[in-house]
């Protein structure tokens, strides 16, 4: 299959180091596993995009932004035109995926923001196109797409509790995302710190994090990013308890990250809103590290509740959660994680997906059979 892609033309995939856009890296384990299994990928991204076993065409655009201080510049601008820079060079390359989609060069386009195409996909109705959400489905973005509906969209949600807000909207699947449990490698063994890992944002629950930290008396490691938009609630709910007992290691990589895992006896998401899906879920549960959170968003599709880590309601049962959290395997949440959460079963799962957007590119059976054919054939002349 010809599949082409994009996730932003002004920021390069992979991110730079020291910016956190999980999409980003969704996007490259998908284009690179498809490429693997033999499809040919076309990945639009700015220069300095790199996907191993893809075709990269940067339409010779620079990325706008190579660092997290210039990405917040780029997109906190007050300039009314300024405001439109980033959207206008995805629109750039968009335009350039659709028409050479429409003469034939692609049987279908990936778009990893459906706000980057919409206003081109009405007008190539038959070209398919494939949507993966990544963010919450608030009245805004449902009413936005709405708008620009078309036969010819279809959409990947992460979750099924991602489809909350917008029941109606023309979805293919839901497909869970996956990271590399070889990288998040397990340990059986643990100390008795509690950890944290996101933005540090209200909706993240930093705040009732420390407070649970504090509370039972247990060391608390925080590992994640603010921006100049989100300073004051650092300033006011982080830095005053920071401590030899609450750490701030700031935004730390992935490595560094599956050490802090392996040794954590519990990861803390005391989340106040609706997460779409939650990539520090399966990447604890991997290192074999449980995870306990409150009832949102898709925490009760990622976690076994009493097995893999505990679903609770409020920072009280957060804490008696963590009393309990001797009873929950190490290696039950390994297991989870493999079962569920691979990027191996991601990959298979949008390749199914793929399948049904463009059926004509699907390897025929009796192709399948001739092949196991000749290969009997020759192992039997062999073994004469």
């Amino acid at each position: 299959m010809k599949i082409a892609m994009m996730v932003r033309a002004y920021l390069t995939s992979p991110v730079p180091p020291d910016i956190a856009y999980s999409p980003a890296g969704v996007a490259v384990a998908v284009a690179e596993g498809l490429a693997a299994k033999g499809h040919t990928i076309s990945f639009f991204g700015p220069e300095g995009t790199h996907i191993q076993g893809a075709t990269v065409v940067t339409n010779t655009i620079r990325p706008l932004a190579s660092t997290q201080q210039q990405l917040f510049d780029l997109i906190a601008t007050t300039d009314l035109f300024s405001d439109y820079v980033p959207s206008l060079y995805d629109q750039f390359m968009v335009k350039d995926m659709f028409e050479r989609a429409s003469a034939g060069e692609f049987d279908v386009l990936v778009f990893h923001h459906p706000e980057s195409a919409m206003g081109y996909a009405k007008l190539y109705p038959t070209v398919p196109v494939l949507y993966i959400l990544h963010d919450y489905l608030d009245e805004t973005r449902r009413q936005v797409i709405e708008m620009h509906h078309s036969v010819n969209q279809h959409f990947v949600s992460i979750s099924n509790s991602q489809r909350r807000d917008a029941p109606d909207f023309p979805y293919i699947a839901t497909v869970h995302n996956g990271i590399d449990t070889d990288r998040f490698s397990f340990s059986e063994q643990a100390e008795d710190y509690l950890m944290y890992a996101g933005r540090i944002v209200p909706e993240k629950g930093a705040k009732e994090a420390i407070q649970v930290a504090l509370k039972t008396g247990r060391r608390l490691i925080m590992t994640g990013q603010y921006t100049p938009a989100t300073q004051w609630y650092f300033d006011e709910h982080v830095k005053p308890h920071l401590s030899d007992r609450i750490l701030y290691l700031g935004l730390i990589d992935k490595d560094q990250m599956v050490k802090y895992y392996q040794k954590a006896a519990a990861l803390l998401m005391p989340i106040r809103w609706e997460e779409p899906f939650g990539l520090t879920m399966a990447e604890a549960m991997a290192c074999g590290t449980p995870v306990i959170a409150f009832r949102r968003g898709s925490v009760p599709e990622v976690i076994e509740d009493g097995k893999t880590g505990f679903i609770v309601e409020n920072t009280a049962d957060m804490i008696d959660a963590i009393e309990n959290i001797g009873k929950i395997s190490r290696l039950d949440c390994r297991r989870h994680a493999e079962r569920n959460f691979t990027t191996q079963h991601m990959i298979d799962n949008y390749e199914k997906v793929l399948y049904q957007l463009a059926p004509h590119t699907r390897p025929k059976a009796k192709t399948f059979i001739k092949g196991v054919k000749r290969i009997s054939e020759k192992i039997a002349d062999q073994l004469r």
